[in-house]
């Protein structure tokens, strides 16, 4: 009878406690690198925001100074040049009741800001070349193939055939500028790209048809 309800109890072996063992160390790994993986990303999509939202910013900025475009103090028609990453305009940057030589262009994966104030003599001229040059924006990740600039003319949205504007640039037909810019703090991630797009009127430009 004692040996009818005799019970052998046995324990974990060595073998199957390494195992175990084993997989525990396995199962802990996985979710470290889970949660490490899970913080990076959260950290890079909160710098991404963040370079977004300064950049928004900084774009903004510009917007006001494209917008308030005029003849320079010299009388110079108000867009000097344009292509697809550099630009060259006269306006009040600092609105002062001066009209400054703006020069907008993207190098680097940084956006830059020339700016040259007119002589105090008269009549009143323009020195060549940038005075200062300011930082406005960085890591973009624009290319060739999508440049900062694009250039439409009056008869734009209606004329989708000659607009934007093909370069070389005739800045006589300017009217509304796109102003597109791609984002990213890491360029070797570039599926997560932030895209940011904004249109310029050029307010003053109502009476510039063309440049005889």
């Amino acid at each position: 009878m004692q040996n009818k309800i005799k019970k052998t109890a046995a324990g974990f072996t060595l073998v199957e406690t390494l195992v175990a063992i084993a997989i525990f160390v396995i199962g802990m790994q996985a979710t470290v690198l889970f949660v490490a993986k899970t913080l990076k990303s959260k950290a890079y999509t909160m710098e991404m925001g963040k370079s977004s939202f300064v950049v928004s910013r900084s774009v903004g900025d510009l917007i006001g100074y494209l917008r308030r475009v005029r003849q320079s103090d010299a009388g110079g028609y108000p867009i000097v040049s344009a292509s697809g990453n550099d630009l060259v305009v006269y306006s009040d940057y600092d609105k002062d009741g001066k009209t400054e030589r703006l020069h907008i262009y993207l190098t680097g994966g940084k956006i830059y800001l020339g700016m040259r104030k007119p002589s105090t003599s008269f009549p009143k001229t323009y020195a060549a070349g940038d005075e200062a040059t300011v930082e406005i924006a960085k890591q973009i990740v624009n290319t060739t193939s999508d440049p900062m600039f694009s250039y439409y003319n009056k008869d734009y949205p209606q004329d989708t055939i000659n607009n934007p504007v093909a370069s070389p640039v005739d800045v006589s037909q300017v009217r509304l500028i796109k102003i597109f810019l791609k984002i990213n703090i890491d360029p070797n991630r570039a599926p997560d790209n932030i895209q940011q797009q904004s249109f310029v009127e050029l307010r003053n430009l109502n009476d510039y048809d063309r440049i005889h």
